[in-house]
């Protein structure tokens, strides 16, 4: 796996994405050689040929990410791909379209269009086959083995055993809790602690993970120094659980590992470039966003009694409260009887206009004037209710740790997991939060907005 925008990606994904720009542009130079009666290179590097299909290319690599086709690599069904790959090639004629209206001299020939689409259709479906066939399994492929008993170490295997595409795969368990050969998720027990020199020189691991049952049982300090010394990468399962699965494992971290981190916390500079481009984003998106937000105003105005905007009052940076703004989307008596609740799928509550804007995400617009204020940020944890807050903090540790920062519209948390409506989804999504406050960067919030539009446009997870 490699770092990029502090995310660690899959190498196989990597090699993937890089082949296929390769793929698909040279699929619409082809074509300019089967189309084209003159010399292909006069369009190609005089007439901005390149710069043209550099455009389309990227509208491509943006419609496969938009269908998960770089995160669920291996091909289930190849009627489905061909059918995704259309829809592909479909956004990229229809924003050939809008370019076309923008500024003509940067369409690509719609006979050029039509023969490097189809070109580049074929290409990509008999380069996926083959590559989740064959060289996905090859490419990149880290063998972990899982040396301890700790029960995170289960986790991790699991993760990767639900995951093929993350690039990883277990060597086998070394632990003393099981007998050999008993089959645990994603792998089976090689053998006793005892045999760990012998169990490493077979299986010729790329990482050994080490996480003990207890932390009162020996670790095999001599062995493990012993088996660095002679060249083997050696990681601890909290380290490991965190770079596989994006998340800080709670039920391992200790408050030493926080107070002596040189990553956790905001640093003053990210702080800073990120309040800037905050602000930044917030003029813009109000202003092309104003029609929607006047037309969504009405929508609620219309549909059901009571006032336009919802205020409610979430905790924010250091504890503070403020008062977040939000288009209605429920009755204005929802909470008359209950008092605070968490929203559940399929809410009774909400009008019919509220479950339309929801889905879209539309009721979240007004809160780009939260950012404004200062008192959000367009990426950090989801604020929450002061009611929810005071009982979290009491039953879930490092809780109150998330107030550190700004909270944002959408986050590292709402990107990579459900809306959560109980307490293990709540510890689940501080995992989550604990991982972004401590990779915080411009990068890693790059990569969350350009995230959350795949969300939006596809309209997941709302509740």
């Amino acid at each position: 796996m490699i770092r990029l925008f502090k995310v660690f990606i899959p190498v196989g994904t990597l090699t993937l994405l890089v082949s296929e720009i390769l793929l698909v542009t040279s699929a619409f130079i082809f074509a300019t050689y089967l189309v084209l009666e003159v010399d292909p290179t006069v369009f190609l590097l005089d007439d901005g040929g390149l710069s043209r299909i550099a455009l389309v290319v990227l509208s491509i690599l943006v419609g496969l990410h938009l269908h998960d086709l770089y995160s669920q690599i291996q091909v289930k069904s190849r009627i489905v791909l061909i059918q995704q790959l259309c829809l592909v090639m479909g956004l990229a004629f229809l924003t050939q379209g809008l370019i076309s209206y923008l500024n003509s001299s940067l369409r690509v020939p719609i006979s050029i269009m039509l023969r490097g689409s189809a070109i580049a259709v074929v290409a990509i479906f008999l380069w996926r086959l083959l590559f989740s066939a064959f060289a996905f399994q090859l490419v990149g492929r880290d063998r972990l083995l899982l040396v301890g008993g700790s029960p995170l170490l289960e986790d991790i295997g699991q993760y990767i055993a639900d995951r093929p595409e993350s690039g990883l795969e277990i060597a086998g368990y070394v632990d003393d809790r099981h007998a050999p050969s008993a089959e645990l998720p994603g792998g089976k027990i090689l053998g006793a602690m005892e045999s760990l020199h012998d169990i490493v020189r077979t299986t010729q691991p790329h990482r050994i993970v080490v996480g003990m049952f207890e932390r009162r049982n020996r670790m095999p300090v001599g062995e493990l120094l012993e088996l660095r010394f002679a060249g083997n990468v050696i990681e601890e399962a909290a380290n490991t659980y965190e770079r596989v699965c994006g998340r800080v494992c709670l039920k391992e971290i200790r408050p030493s590992q926080l107070i002596f981190s040189g990553e956790l916390g905001p640093r003053p500079q990210n702080l800073l470039y990120q309040r800037l481009s905050n602000m930044t984003v917030a003029v813009i998106g109000i202003i092309l966003s104003f029609p929607i937000m006047l037309l969504t105003a009405l929508a609620v105005r219309l549909s059901s009694p009571g006032a336009v905007l919802y205020r409610q009052t979430r905790v924010g940076l250091d504890g503070s409260l403020f008062t977040v703004y939000k288009f209605r989307s429920m009755r204005i008596d929802a909470e008359l009887g209950t008092g605070a609740v968490w929203a559940q799928k399929d809410d009774p509550r909400v009008t019919m206009v509220g479950r339309v804007i929801r889905r879209v995400r539309f009721d979240e617009l007004p809160q780009l004037f939260n950012v404004l204020k200062g008192e959000m940020s367009i990426v950090g944890p989801r604020p929450e209710r002061p009611e929810f807050v005071k009982a979290l903090n009491e039953q879930i540790p490092y809780y109150r740790q998330r107030h550190c920062v700004r909270p944002g519209i959408t986050g590292w948390a709402q990107i990579n997991y459900k809306y959560g409506d109980t307490l293990q989804d709540t510890i689940t999504k501080l995992e989550y939060d604990l991982y972004y406050i401590k990779n915080m960067s411009m990068a890693l919030d790059t990569y969350i907005i350009f995230d959350t539009l795949k969300v939006l446009l596809l309209s997941r997870g709302a509740q």
